[in-house]
């Protein structure tokens, strides 16, 4: 069951995580993401809120499960930005991937969000959030209809780490543990 709040939006909340949050280095920040809450406001004024629970890191022009591997090109542009932005793309012609970018400017990095509270899957997540092309590039500092919220810190024993999937063509880099995943008390 989608959780629909109506509130008035309040795009300085003091929950909202500031652009300066997602300037640290995406495998620093993958952890500390997990918990926080994802805010989608719909066009219609409702509000859904979910808490992440699994995510995954692409780090870098080294990393050959990342985008940014094959060089700088329009598709990965949005990844050379500082951190805060996000960055979809579609696959198989009809699922909306959520990315969030991250680390310094020119060091390109993002983590995917795989999973939230109600919906695993990353196709399944830009599908229950009613993702398009439109959010590419969008500020979560600033998203007047996307963005992350503060919430208590997971404890590292609560998080398994294991590695991405899905990504066999990336030689080495498939066994690198950097998918994160926690799983809430219901």
């Amino acid at each position: 069951m989608k959780r629909h709040i109506n509130v008035e939006l309040n795009s300085e909340s003091s929950l909202r995580l500031p652009a300066k949050f997602f300037q640290q280095e995406a495998l620093a920040l993958a952890p500390q993401l997990l918990g926080k809450v994802l805010v989608r406001a719909f066009s219609d004024g409702k509000i859904l809120r979910q808490k992440v629970t699994e995510l995954e890191v692409y780090y870098g022009e080294e990393d050959l499960a990342c985008h940014a591997s094959k060089g700088r090109t329009l598709r990965t542009e949005v990844m050379y930005a500082p951190g805060g932005l996000v960055y979809v793309y579609l696959i198989y012609g009809m699922y909306w991937m959520l990315n969030i970018v991250t680390g310094p400017k020119e060091h390109p990095q993002a983590i995917l969000i795989r999973g939230l509270e109600e919906v695993s899957g990353p196709g399944r997540v830009g599908k229950f959030l009613q993702l398009d092309k439109s959010f590419n590039g969008e500020d979560l500092s600033k998203s007047q209809r996307l963005w992350l919220e503060d919430a208590p810190t997971i404890p590292s024993s609560a998080i398994t780490a294991t590695p991405r999937i899905g990504i066999d063509y990336a030689q080495h880099c498939k066994e690198y543990l950097w998918r994160f995943l926690w799983l809430p008390d219901k």
